[in-house]
């Protein structure tokens, strides 16, 4: 067993990791007061999928808000996955917005600029 499973709060987003499909899914709001350690589990789960498995990994975002410290954590992650596809793995970025919030849309497109795998913003 390899699949994620972390239950969204009012300030932090639900996680789901699939192993078999290589998805890893984020959905809400992220303002913990404890970012590293709410997501420890979720930037091991990467690491390890990305260590142990040769199929491609998508995260599929789907985040309103995030503070400061979750920057950072999505910042250390989207940089793991940017040094694995220099060496060659599949990895992606669907990140989905809320058309009417354009601060989503702008966070999502800086984190873009530091990334040359596919990063897709997708407004619905």
């Amino acid at each position: 067993m390899n699949d994620l499973i972390i239950e969204g709060t009012v300030s932090s987003p639900s996680v789901k990791g699939d192993w078999a499909n290589g998805i890893l899914h984020m959905e809400g709001d992220s303002y913990p007061e404890n970012s590293y350690e709410l997501y420890a589990d979720m930037v091991a789960w990467v690491a390890r999928y990305l260590e142990e498995s040769s199929e491609p990994l998508t995260l599929e975002l789907a985040l309103l808000y995030l503070n400061t410290s979750s920057i950072k954590v999505m910042m250390d992650m989207f940089d793991e996955m940017e040094e694995r596809f220099q060496t060659g793995r599949q990895v992606a970025v669907n990140w989905y917005f809320d058309e009417e919030n354009e601060r989503v849309a702008e966070l999502a497109e800086e984190f873009k600029e530091d990334c040359t795998f596919p990063f897709n913003i997708i407004g619905k």
